[in-house]
């Protein structure tokens, strides 16, 4: 299917960017690696009549394992030697994206500020002409969950780095025509499957940056799919413990694909306990009480939902032995 056509930018700086989407906002997307831009385009999925691409721009390619760039390819975070070895569930993750192929072009900022995906939204344009548009593309009403009373996108968000970096503590970096500003990744995700972030229009994330106090913690990520590649995740889960001795100081959880952003789990009462299978257990249930998945991708809500707690516990299970 040929894409739609549409002006091509290509600024070679941040500033320059940021000014040049000042023009042309609203009318405009960024591209970066393009894996998953392109192809809604093709599908005519809100194409734009502006694609500003960010290849040009150098100040965006830093990766070091305190700062990330938002223009790093996942293929290089995951094989990056000094990543791997200070943050392997980071890289672990980052192989688990889409294929090979795929990641040589996908980027960080990318997977970051994934679109929310959905089964009434990813669709043909002659199979949603037949179904009746959604709210995500021109449509009345959030076909998820049609009786709401607050029309809200239910799309899911489905970025694998997300709910790792949450766990790290890492926050981002944001460029835009007030300035810049940095978030903390756990406050940059907007629960509406259309608004997404916190990005105003114009904005563009520039870098990922990890606190030094994340060395201390032991991460891990799994990732639930119907295929062991190219899929996008239908459900994930990454964990962060600090451990001393067999104490637990700290343990974060946060989880993927099974709502409209990444789902944090506060378990601060959980800090400066004995490590125990009970004490798995419990974050486990706390998992399952709080994941309320929807019917928005092919696998059943209730599935993906116990499937929760039992990527949790067995994440656990290995961080703490």
């Amino acid at each position: 299917m040929l894409l739609p056509a549409f002006a091509l930018h290509q600024p070679t700086s941040v500033d320059g960017a940021v000014a040049l989407a000042a023009r042309l906002a609203p009318d405009f997307d960024w591209v970066a690696g393009g894996t998953d831009l392109l192809p809604n385009y093709k599908q005519r999925l809100n194409a734009r009549p502006h694609v500003v691409s960010l290849a040009r721009v150098a100040e965006l390619r830093d990766l070091s394992t305190s700062r990330i760039g938002a223009l790093v390819r996942l293929r290089d975070l995951e094989r990056d030697p000094a990543i791997r070895a200070t943050f392997p569930a980071l890289a672990d993750a980052a192989s688990q994206i889409a294929s090979t192929t795929l990641r040589e072009s996908g980027t960080v900022g990318g997977n970051l500020c994934l679109d929310n995906r959905c089964y009434y939204f990813n669709q043909s344009e002659l199979w949603r002409d037949a179904k009746g548009g959604c709210l995500k593309v021109a449509g009345p009403i959030c076909l998820v969950v049609p009786t709401q009373k607050e029309n809200i996108c239910w799309a899911a968000y489905s970025g694998d780095l997300a709910p790792v970096l949450q766990v790290l503590g890492a926050s981002v970096g944001i460029a835009g025509p007030d300035g810049r500003r940095t978030v903390p990744l756990v406050e940059f995700f907007q629960p509406d499957g259309i608004r997404r972030n916190v990005l105003a229009r114009g904005e563009l994330l520039t870098h990922v940056e990890i606190p030094e106090t994340a060395k201390a913690y032991r991460a891990g990520y799994r990732k639930l799919r119907q295929r062991d590649t190219i899929d996008f995740p239908i459900l994930g889960v990454a964990a962060a413990v600090h451990l001393e001795g067999d104490t637990v100081r700290d343990v974060r959880v946060s989880l993927t694909a099974v709502d409209t952003i990444p789902v944090w789990i506060d378990l601060a009462d959980e800090r400066d306990k004995r490590m125990s299978l009970a004490w798995i257990e419990r974050i486990a249930a706390r998992v399952l009480e709080r994941v309320q998945p929807v019917k928005n991708v092919s696998l059943r809500p209730g599935y993906r939902r116990k499937m929760a707690a039992v990527l949790t516990r067995r994440l656990l299970v290995a961080l703490t032995t």
